[in-house]
Parts: C-alpha cells; structure tokens; sequence
C-alpha cells in the first residue's frame, strides 16, 4: 500500500496503535495534527466521535479490511462473512457435525463478520455451532483456547479458526500436545491465506484475501476523495478464494484426495 501511494505522489506516514479503541483515537488526532491529506486506517476500531471530527475537518478515511457502523467512512474489504460461510459449507459437505470456532479480538469486524457467516452456513444445513473459544488474534492465546476446546470426551470434529496465524498454534497443539491427527481426527480451517499456510508443515485449507486488489481500491478511494472531496461512502467487499489442502479431509464418499 505504501508503494502504491508513493507511485501516486504521496509520501507515507505510518503510525502504530493498540486494539484499544482510545488508543487508536490518541493516534489519530495526531495524524491530524500533521495535516494529513487522507488516513488509511487498518486498526480494529475508533470512536464514532472521532470519526465525525475526521468527517468535519475534510480529511478523508478509508478503512482497509475494516467495518464500522458510521456509515459515512468508506471501507474495502475482503467478503469477511461470505468467507466464514464457505467454510461452513465445506465442513458440512465433508461430513462433519461438531464444528468449532475460536475467535479472534471481540471488537474486530473481521472476526465478527467471519463468525456470523460461519454460523449462518451451518444453521443452513440444520446445525449450530458445537464450541466456541476465543484467541485475540495471538499465537498463545489460540494455544490456550485449543486446549480448552479439546479438554473434554466430547470434541469438536472439525474447528474453523479466525485467521491462519491462530490456526497454527491450534493445529501445533492438536498434534504435538494432543495426540490428534490433522485432519483424520479434526480438520482445521482458517483465513488469510498468509505464505506458511502452504508450507507443509500445516498444509492450511484457508480463504484467499485478494490483498493486492484491496489496496488498489483502497487506494483508488482515498485519491477519489481526496481530489473531489468526499461524497457518498464507498463500500467494497472483495470475494475470497476457498483453497482446499491437506488439513482438511477428503470426501469419504466420493473418494475424493488431494
């Protein structure tokens, strides 16, 4: 994204900010006191009052794989719910029944939307969600909410995790802790399709954000608004990819490999 808006004659300031949605406000204002010509902004929230300063003082935002109710800021994202909705059908059509789901950070719309296609697909095929856990979007923590959703005598078959990122260190401690083969006991889904899903180390069956058009309609968006001045709020969500491999099971009967 950087590259891309270098390549439109803008020099890039990056600022880092917490989960908190104070935090993020703090970092904000002082982006606008640098008089900023437009904010991207990838954080998992902001204060709707804040939004509307940015609003009022002509300085366009666009969020970047981000939803907030304000409906005057413009967002591209990727199809964060239709995504979670794939892999519900997935599941179902391998035969699974007790589907899990760890979440990630609360306040994220990608984890909100994500879970809510989730759901939706398996209440579409008669079934409710079997488990639930949360992992904040860290390693330790998606640990943690593995062992927890596999203590008991009744497991999940099958667990989609919020990002690739957590569904690794899931996918570690069902093998390396837990014994449990990947997938002839549990098949393990997540999101992102970040590089070492393909490694075969993890083999990850994820959905594909398509990055490189969502900056580019980031990018297109925010110069639209910046040269024109802002209009009606732009809302892109970009179809993911299913990727199908090796940590999910083939079709028993179909016979099915891959």
């Amino acid at each position: 994204m950087s590259k891309a808006l270098q390549d439109q004659g803008y020099h890039v300031l990056v600022f880092i900010s917490s989960i908190a949605s104070e935090n993020v406000d703090q970092i904000t204002q002082e982006i606008l006191d640098y008089q900023v010509d437009g904010i991207v902004l990838a954080s998992a929230n902001m204060s709707s009052e804040l939004a509307a300063r940015c609003h009022a003082s002509g300085v366009p935002i666009v969020l970047f794989n981000r939803l907030q109710d304000d409906q005057r800021l413009s967002a591209v994202t990727s199809d964060n719910r239709g995504g979670g909705r794939q892999l519900a059908e997935l599941l179902v059509s391998l035969g699974h029944r007790r589907c899990g789901y760890i979440a990630g950070f609360e306040g994220a719309s990608t984890q909100r939307d994500r879970e809510q296609g989730f759901r939706e697909g398996l209440e579409a095929a008669g079934l409710a969600l079997f488990a639930r856990e949360v992992g904040n979007f860290r390693y330790e923590e998606a640990q943690s909410a593995a062992r927890r959703m596999f203590a008991g005598p009744e497991r999940p078959d099958a667990v989609f995790v919020c990002n690739d990122h957590m569904a690794f260190a899931v996918m570690d401690v069902l093998r390396f802790e837990l014994g449990l083969r990947v997938p002839d006991d549990v098949s393990v889904v997540g999101f992102d399709d970040v590089p070492p899903a393909r490694w075969p180390a993890y083999d990850l069956t994820t959905i594909r954000q398509n990055v490189d058009h969502m900056v580019a309609e980031t990018v297109a968006t925010l110069m639209q608004n910046i040269k024109e001045g802002e209009g009606a709020a732009r809302r892109i969500a970009l179809d993911g990819a299913l990727v199908l491999r090796g940590s999910t099971r083939a079709k028993a009967q179909t016979g099915e490999t891959r």
